[in-house]
């Protein structure tokens, strides 16, 4: 006899034993006697049983045991962006300790994110940082989980999961211009259109939180150091990539002549070094394994702790987050 309908009163019935300990037999075997279990693994190999269905299970006690990663970027990016990837380590770390599923939500800017959210089998949300303006976070607050965003922007309903980008991108821009003349910015997307170009003093009101109050914090040292940020050259890369970023200051050789490169990322940091060399001045953020080997200056926050804040947000398991500590890291 076997079925893929069978039911766990048919395998009590052939066993000879409760549904009650045909359920503690796969979810909690410890509380059946070992011959007992036997016994019901027996009834349940001859039936066809393959065990109570996860699905109905989640239903009845109101919980998957998953936590949903709303990831905004190429779901690749996840896995080859160093920091995004220590990121995703950081939830996971949660996910290990509590025993969670990880599901990852790729978002693309189209309608169906929205339903794609809202259809997720998911306890609680973890979202990576996205524009101010991203419908997805309006929909994963209406969905009333427990949620925590990295890096911005702020929403109701929402834990925001950060440092403060504005006091670290002021520390580590004053201490590059203490001896550049001309220096170039080289900043991560403004929005999600993500077109590489090189403008001059734009304005730091952009829709990614975390460009714009790095943005910000830069104008602000470049004010306060009597520089014309108007004039200032801010290469703009379509992704936080090396190779992007050799391509942005390469076209930017085409107008300025950099004697410093204050970057967004330590992958933008090193295609920088790839283009102008080890002899002009770059400074990163996040004080990767790049920024040791290389020997630039850096921000050094960790993404994994923020991961894992985030995850435990999500999970149920704390409420407020205090902000993500950062250093700046001179060399």
């Amino acid at each position: 006899m076997k079925s893929d309908h069978v039911t766990m009163r048919q395998v009590a019935a052939e066993a000879g034993v409760g549904m009650m300990t045909v359920s503690y037999t796969y979810t909690r075997p410890d509380r059946v006697a070992a011959s007992t279990r036997e016994r019901v693994l027996e009834a349940a190999a001859r039936l066809g049983y393959r065990g109570p269905d996860p699905v109905a299970r989640s239903l009845r006690r109101g919980a998957t045991r998953n936590l949903g990663v709303v990831f905004g970027e190429h779901l690749t990016y996840a896995f080859e962006d160093p920091q995004a990837a220590r990121f995703l380590a950081g939830v996971s770390s949660v996910c290990v300790a509590e025993r969670l599923g990880l599901t990852l939500i790729p978002t693309t800017g189209d309608p169906d994110d929205i339903e794609r959210v809202r259809e997720s089998a998911v306890d609680g949300f973890v979202v990576w940082t996205t524009t101010a303006d991203d419908p997805v976070l309006d929909a994963v607050a209406a969905t009333g989980r427990p949620a925590a965003v990295q890096g911005g922007p702020a929403r109701e309903g929402i834990t925001l999961v950060s440092a403060d980008d504005e006091a670290a991108a002021y520390a580590i821009a004053s201490h590059m211009l203490r001896t550049a003349r001309s220096p170039l910015v080289l900043s991560e997307p403004t929005d999600a259109d993500r077109v590489a170009r090189l403008v001059r003093g734009p304005d730091p009101d952009v829709s990614f939180p975390v460009t714009r109050n790095r943005l910000s914090g830069y104008r602000r040292a470049f004010l306060d150091s009597d520089r014309d940020w108007a004039g200032a050259p801010v290469a703009i890369v379509s992704r936080n990539t090396r190779d992007d970023a050799r391509a942005a200051v390469t076209a930017a050789l085409e107008e300025v002549r950099p004697d410093a490169v204050i970057a967004m990322s330590d992958q933008l940091a090193a295609g920088a070094i790839d283009v102008l060399g080890d002899s002009t001045p770059v400074s990163g953020w996040d004080d990767s394994e790049l920024a040791q080997s290389l020997g630039f200056s850096s921000v050094r926050q960790s993404l994994f702790d923020q991961g894992a804040a985030c995850a435990r947000v999500a999970a149920g398991l704390a409420t407020d987050v205090n902000p993500a500590p950062w250093e700046l890291i001179i060399r």
